[in-house]
């Protein structure tokens, strides 16, 4: 290696990049959350029927769970950045189109564009992997993966607040607004990633996984009107089986997999997998009976009266909680490791609803289950995306993080398909007009605490620690992990780092530098001095290295693109440094 000294700082992500991204993910969940205060009046306002209605809620779920992943994959490809941007976009024109729109069909189609804005919360967590150093990565990722939770808990009462006063048409004018504000923010703040996955995009992959996720979904929302053992349900169940065993042959066949399958089915990624749609599953809940519970008048005998913008503000804590939890969850994982902080938010979650049992007599005690349930969600939340990160390449984690999200998805599907069976189950009929009952919101919280408890059994199969390497590299943190995953997979640099006397220098950062000087990849060195570093192609580089107690290191490297590996050794200067 020939050394070269290297003047040009390398790139660092500006600080309003996590708030920027945190934002996004805010948005989408408005976008979300902002049609709950009038659904009731749906047929009414779109002159349709209560059945057909329900399908303004559906296609958004629908295109939210096709578009994650595969803007994930887009990501991975083409740029996160410019992903992010173009679902960004899209959901502002299905904003406006809503905003336009007093019939159905139109409210559909532009309720369809506003679910792809769902890969924001993926792409942002891939953003923040690619751009910020590890000492604040644990808390950014937390932030972004709980800005969904932050940003429905915040949009209830703004959102109820406008359709109590305003036409209900404002509500997408203002939720587009937002779209664009985000897009400006990010266009200023946020770089593109300099990562990139090599291969080509799997477009029958995208639209087997496509079908597959709408033969699935659709029965699992609509169920509960066609009936759970009508001819359509139990044929789109089968449809739904038979096309995604399809599409998983093909995936494993594939060179360039949408999704990879063969990472998706490591036991650390499957089992955060599986953990995500049962905390989906119980995040859904609490979000579905509070609500109801305090607007049902007191005449009931339970219902606590409220008005909607006042039940919107008491279930608003659910979002705050998650929201400061993402520092504390910070700590807790550096200590601990995120297996933990999932471990301890779904045993937190499972006491917030089994004490919700016995707090639902007062507007008070729903608050107080909104705290303890969004404390708990927000750290089961912000494990999620570590656990996936520390356990996938670099270049697969917006396609990685996508999955992931999708799942949660699923897990809020099921739960709304669940507990909309329940309570109309346990009804009783006034006036007409069916009425949930105490009984039916009591079995809710029970389904969550069982959703809990798998969730917990699962995480605790999880591995406590990053398998060792063939490098036997200590994995101590998760981005020493991902430095074992770089050598392993052998296209990149790797070797150690050296002191002038030749002892191995530890938790020195190596950063790799490309042609035009943006940053490509980061890593530390293990207790031994081995690093290692993935190259997103062939070309000439620059492994630029800083460590407390000596000088600072620019050393020109060339890696040929293929896949073998090139062991470099970086000796830093004899002289020393103030640490």
């Amino acid at each position: 290696m020939t050394h070269t000294t290297h003047d040009r700082p390398t790139p660092r992500a500006s600080g309003p990049v996590v708030p920027v991204l945190a934002f996004a993910g805010i948005v989408v969940a408005v976008m979300q959350t902002l049609l709950v205060p009038v659904v009731k009046d749906l047929p009414r306002l779109l002159d349709t029927t209560p059945g057909d209605a329900t399908w303004v809620l559906t296609s958004t779920l629908l295109s939210g769970a096709v578009a994650t992943p595969i803007m994930g994959r887009l990501g991975d490809l083409y740029g996160k950045r410019r992903m992010l941007i173009a679902s960004l976009a899209v959901m502002v024109a299905g904003a406006l189109l809503s905003a336009l729109s007093s019939t159905l069909l139109p409210m559909i189609a532009g309720r369809t564009l506003q679910g792809f804005a769902m890969g924001a919360v993926p792409l942002g967590i891939g953003l923040m992997r690619d751009l910020l150093p590890r000492e604040r990565l644990g808390s950014a990722m937390a932030l972004m993966s709980s800005s969904i939770g932050v940003g429905g808990g915040l949009a209830l009462p703004a959102a109820a607040l406008v359709a109590q006063h305003a036409d209900w048409h404002a509500l997408f004018y203002g939720a587009a607004g937002l779209g664009v504000l985000s897009i400006v923010l990010t266009l200023l703040a946020v770089p593109e990633s300099p990562l990139r996955a090599t291969g080509s995009f799997d477009l029958l992959g995208a639209l087997g996984l496509a079908a597959g996720l709408v033969l699935l979904l659709l029965p699992v929302t609509k169920g509960g009107e066609w009936g759970w053992s009508s001819a359509t349900t139990l044929g789109l169940f089968a449809a739904a089986v038979a096309v995604l065993l399809l599409w998983g042959v093909l995936e494993l066949r594939s060179a360039a997999p949408l999704v990879d399958l063969r990472t998706t089915a490591r036991r650390e990624v499957l089992l955060t997998n599986l953990a995500s749609i049962m905390v989906g599953v119980s995040f859904y809940v609490v979000s579905l009976v509070l609500p109801q519970l305090l607007q049902l008048p007191t005449a009931t005998g339970y219902g606590l009266g409220q008005s909607m913008v006042v039940a919107g503000l008491c279930v608003a804590p659910l979002g705050l909680t998650m929201m400061f939890t993402a520092p504390v969850y910070a700590r807790l994982s550096t200590r601990y490791g995120p297996k933990t902080t999932l471990v301890v938010g779904l045993l937190v979650i499972g006491v917030g609803y089994g004490g919700g049992l016995g707090l639902m007599d007062a507007a008070w005690q729903t608050v107080v289950t909104s705290v303890l349930l969004g404390a708990g969600i927000g750290l089961a939340y912000s494990s999620l995306p570590a656990l996936i990160v520390g356990a996938v390449p670099a270049s697969e984690t917006g396609a990685a993080n996508g999955l992931n999200t999708l799942m949660r998805s699923i897990g809020t599907s099921v739960s709304s398909a669940v507990i909309g069976m329940v309570l109309a189950g346990t009804a009783d009929t006034v006036d007409g007009v069916a009425v949930p009952t105490m009984h039916g919101f009591r079995v809710s919280f029970l389904i969550a605490t069982a959703a809990v408890a798998v969730g917990l059994v699962l995480a605790l199969f999880l591995p406590g620690r990053p398998p060792a390497t063939e490098h036997r590299l200590r994995a101590s943190s998760e981005e020493d992990a991902n430095l074992a995953r770089a050598a392993e997979a052998l296209r990149g640099f790797h070797g150690r780092v050296l002191a002038a006397d030749g002892t191995p220098v530890a938790r020195a950062r190596v950063t790799l530098i490309d042609r035009h000087g943006r940053r490509a990849g980061t890593a530390l060195s293990a207790e031994d001095g081995r690093y290692a570093l993935a190259v997103p192609s062939g070309g000439a580089y620059v492994l630029a290295v800083r460590a407390p107690g000596h000088g600072p290191l620019a050393g020109s490297a060339t890696h040929t693109g293929d896949d073998r590996p090139v062991e470099v050794d970086l000796s830093l200067p004899g002289e020393t440094v103030p640490a």
